[in-house]
C-alpha cells in the first residue's frame, strides 16, 4: 500500500496507454461503446486490448461471440477480431453468479492486469463495471490509467450518475479524456434526427465540467443485434453510419488521450 492508503499502481510494461470506459450507472451501453471503440482503434492500425473488469456481469464474451474456455489449453488473452481480450466470462459459466466481496474482485482485476501477457499494446481499453462504489474506486486507483471516458445518455437521470463518475476520477486524480453521449438520436429514413431520450445532455455535462464532448452516437437497432450475435457493429457493418461515428470517435480519443498522457498523471510508456 502507498503511505496515503491507496493501493499500488500495477506495472504494465509494453502498454502505451490504458483507458477506462466508465459510467455512473448501468443501461447506457458502456460495454457496447468499449467494444466498438476498441475495434475502431484496431481498424486504424493500433494494437488494442480489451479487458472486461465487470466481474459480476461480464458482457465482452457474448459481444465477441465467445464463452467459457478450457484454461488448461487456452492461453490468455484470447484474440478475436484482432483484439486481445480478457474477461471473467471466459472463466465462469454465465449462469453461475460470482458472489465476491470487493477485495476479491479487486484481486481478480489485478490478476487480469498483471498476470496476463498482453504483449505490446498501443491501447488497453478497460470496460469498468457501472457505478462508483468501492470496487470501482479500487480499480481506478490500482490500474495505471492514462485517462477515462465517461459514457452517458442524453436524459437528466443518466447525467446525475455520470457526474458521480466524473467526481470519482477527480478524487483519484485520473484525467477524464472526455464524454461520449450514447443513444443520442435516431436517424430516420427521411434523414431527420429524432431525439428519443431528450437532447443535449452530453453537451451540458461536458460544458459544466469543462470536459471535451468526444462524440454523439446514434441509436441503431442493429447495434444490439450485432452484440447478441457476437460481432460488434463496427466489425460487422463497417460502412454503416454507426461504424463511421466510432471511427471518428477513435480518432478523437487518440488525440485526447495523447494530451492526457503528456499532461495528466501518467507519462506515455517509451517502448
Amino acid at each position: 500500500m502507498h503511505p496515503h492508503g491507496l493501493p499500488p499502481k500495477a506495472s504494465l510494461p509494453g502498454i502505451r496507454q490504458v483507458i477506462a470506459v466508465a459510467s455512473g450507472k448501468g443501461g447506457v451501453g458502456k460495454s457496447t461503446v468499449a467494444a466498438n471503440l476498441a475495434i475502431a482503434l484496431k481498424q486504424q492500425g493500433f494494437e488494442v486490448g480489451l479487458m472486461d473488469a465487470d466481474i459480476y456481469g461480464p458482457s465482452v464474451p457474448m459481444m465477441m461471440g465467445l464463452g467459457v474456455v478450457d484454461q488448461q489449453t487456452t492461453p490468455f488473452p484470447i484474440i478475436k477480431y484482432g483484439l486481445k481480450l480478457m474477461s471473467m466470462g471466459f472463466l465462469v459459466d454465465p449462469n453461475q453468479p460470482v458472489i465476491w466481496r470487493g477485495p476479491k474482485v479487486a484481486q481478480a482485476v489485478a490478476q487480469f492486469l498483471t498476470h496476463i501477457d498482453w504483449g505490446i499494446l498501443d491501447y488497453l481499453i478497460i470496460d469498468l463495471p457501472p457505478g462508483t462504489g468501492d470496487a470501482q474506486l479500487t480499480l481506478v486507483q490500482s490500474a495505471p490509467l492514462t485517462g477515462a471516458v465517461i459514457v452517458t445518455t442524453p436524459q437528466d437521470v443518466s447525467l446525475i450518475d455520470a457526474r458521480k463518475a466524473l467526481r470519482m476520477f477527480e478524487e483519484v486524480r485520473v484525467p477524464v479524456i472526455g464524454i461520449i453521449e450514447n443513444m443520442s438520436y435516431f436517424m430516420a429514413d427521411d434523414g431527420k434526427k429524432y431525439h428519443l431520450f431528450r437532447e443535449g445532455g452530453g453537451r451540458k455535462l461536458a460544458d459544466e465540467s469543462r470536459t471535451p464532448l468526444l462524440g454523439e452516437i446514434p441509436i441503431d437497432p442493429q447495434v444490439g443485434e450485432c452484440g447478441d450475435l457476437g460481432e460488434p457493429m463496427v466489425s460487422k457493418h463497417p460502412s454503416s453510419l454507426i461504424a463511421e461515428v466510432y471511427r471518428q470517435l477513435g480518432r478523437i480519443v487518440v488525440q485526447e488521450s495523447a494530451k492526457a498522457a503528456q499532461t495528466g498523471n501518467l507519462p506515455e510508456v517509451q517502448l
